[in-house]
């Protein structure tokens, strides 16, 4: 995966600044609560959510399982389609072949359909860098774009903006991108959006090559499910005579009727809808209608690494659905941005540290981005425990663990930072392994209650500053049961 956002500090740092911004705190408390209220009212439609949810696990599971076999179906499906099939390892070599098909075509511009795959390579950058010029056709990403900011959510990347600031954006900056915005812009819904639709009608019309990824691929078919609320994408998969796909390889299925539970699950999960405006399938290519030219660009990145890890693996179940994240209390507070990651909220926490590894001071940090509550386990359509595998990649941030790739193999890399959590379980181990020990050790911390402080010195100050610590009882229990009862109680 590519690095991280530009100058991104650790979690905690950035996620401190996020919370004393009152703007950007109301701008997510009032989206999230929006789409998670009317998620809620979707899903109860639905008297066989919890089999539709158990039937994504198994499906995502068994491909995942058998993802070589799959993989080469979907190759040999999309080749006969018409299709031509490219094996991308990492994001540079991602970047390589898509920049060199484009070049192929001669043109220097793309559309792009949102895509999380594109932006987790960072190809936007990749192709500017080779004079190709890329532009979004998602409204939110627009948004994103024109305002040279960075997306903060999965489904709505500019949710942290509100409709004043996006009128002024799109004042401001659609004259240099192409047809400026109309005079007098107002703030309304309408308005915005039909400023949006006549900046980038010209493009549509224009373009010959467009970008996108895939929500799904159909192994027995070759065919690319697209699903969105807007009508780019159809736009950007039919009108350009060139289509570059750039999926992840998790997101295969095997078969067409899999389909059938994933577009119950995903509508109602990501935006509240009982089903997608515009569902695109495309399989191959046709002489009667859309693009001459397909490939499809099928890209790793860290992915078999994840799929290695038997607890994290989970994470590539994922739908991108975003429902983790609009229930979530500290995405809701801190923001996408303070995850440095493409992938924010709760699904970017288990996701970026397995993908980049841990050997970044941010994404050694996201796992501990929680307070495990496991309201994003409840609302996943596809049951990912997301709770446990942040337990699980803390325990590898502690102990050290496969934070980087050099070739084919997995590195293992010493554990930075938190010495005094092992030293106090070490000391902690040492006196329980000893009554006598544990027993005045109770005694004395009773004794001198009065003396304590209310925080915690050096490295625990971060955690007391937010929390009470227990208050201690007027004598250890042994003490308590030798006096009530008698003896010395059960000291085995």
């Amino acid at each position: 995966m590519s690095g991280t956002f530009v100058g991104m500090p650790a979690f905690p740092k950035a996620a401190h600044d996020a919370v004393n911004n009152p703007t950007l705190r109301g701008n997510l408390r009032h989206a999230t609560q929006t789409i998670r209220g009317k998620r809620e009212k979707a899903v109860a439609e639905l008297s066989d959510w919890t089999a539709l949810r158990e039937a994504g696990k198994q499906i995502k599971d068994h491909a995942l399982r058998h993802l070589d076999r799959y993989l080469v179906q979907l190759e040999e499906s999309v080749t006969a389609a018409g299709g031509t099939v490219h094996w991308a390892s990492d994001a540079d070599e991602a970047n390589r072949i898509v920049a060199g098909l484009v070049k192929e075509t001669g043109e220097s511009e793309v559309l792009k359909v949102k895509s999380m795959a594109t932006q987790e390579i960072g190809l936007n950058e990749a192709l500017a860098a080779e004079g190709i010029a890329a532009y979004e056709t998602d409204l939110a990403e627009l948004i994103v774009q024109l305002g040279e900011d960075r997306p903060s959510h999965i489904l709505v990347p500019a949710i942290h903006r509100n409709r004043g600031e996006i009128r002024d954006i799109f004042a401001r900056e659609m004259s240099e991108w192409g047809r400026p915005a109309p005079e007098g812009l107002a703030d309304t819904s309408a308005e915005l959006a039909e400023a949006a639709r006549l900046h980038l009608r010209e493009k549509f019309l224009r373009a010959k090559v467009g970008v996108s990824g895939a929500n799904f691929m159909v192994a027995e078919t070759g065919t690319l499910v697209v699903v969105e609320s807007e009508g780019n994408g159809r736009m950007c998969l039919t009108l350009p005579e060139t289509l570059i796909s750039v999926v992840g390889i998790e997101k295969v299925v095997p078969s067409w009727r899999d389909l059938e539970v994933f577009l119950q699950t995903l509508p109602r999960s990501s935006t509240a809808e009982r089903m997608n405006p515009y569902t695109s399938t495309w399989t191959g290519t046709t002489d009667e209608d859309g693009p001459k030219t397909f490939h499809l660009v099928l890209l790793d990145n860290g992915r078999t690494d994840t799929l290695a890890d038997e607890v994290g693996r989970q994470a590539l179940r994922c739908i991108r659905c975003s429902a983790c994240l609009n229930v979530c209390p500290v995405y809701e507070r801190a923001g996408g941005h303070a995850y440095g990651s493409v992938y924010p909220g709760p699904i970017g926490a288990i996701l970026s540290p397995q993908l980049r590894g841990t050997q970044s001071e941010i994404d050694a940090s996201l796992p501990y981005a929680s307070s495990l509550c496991g309201a994003c386990y409840e609302v996943c359509p596809v049951a990912i425990d997301i709770p446990e595998v942040l337990v699980h990649l803390r325990e590898r941030v502690v102990e050290g663990g496969p934070v980087t790739r050099e070739g084919t193999k997995v590195v293992l890399r010493p554990a930075k930072g938190h010495a005094a959590e092992r030293t106090a379980m070490r000391a902690a181990r040492w006196a329980l392994g000893r009554p006598g020990v544990l027993r005045t050790g109770q005694r004395l911390a009773s004794r001198t209650r009065r003396l304590h402080p209310r925080t915690l010195p050096g490295p625990g100050k971060a955690w007391s500053g937010t929390r009470d610590l227990p208050a201690l009882p007027d004598e250890p229990f042994r003490d308590w049961w030798q006096r009530v009862h008698g003896g010395e109680g059960d000291e085995k």
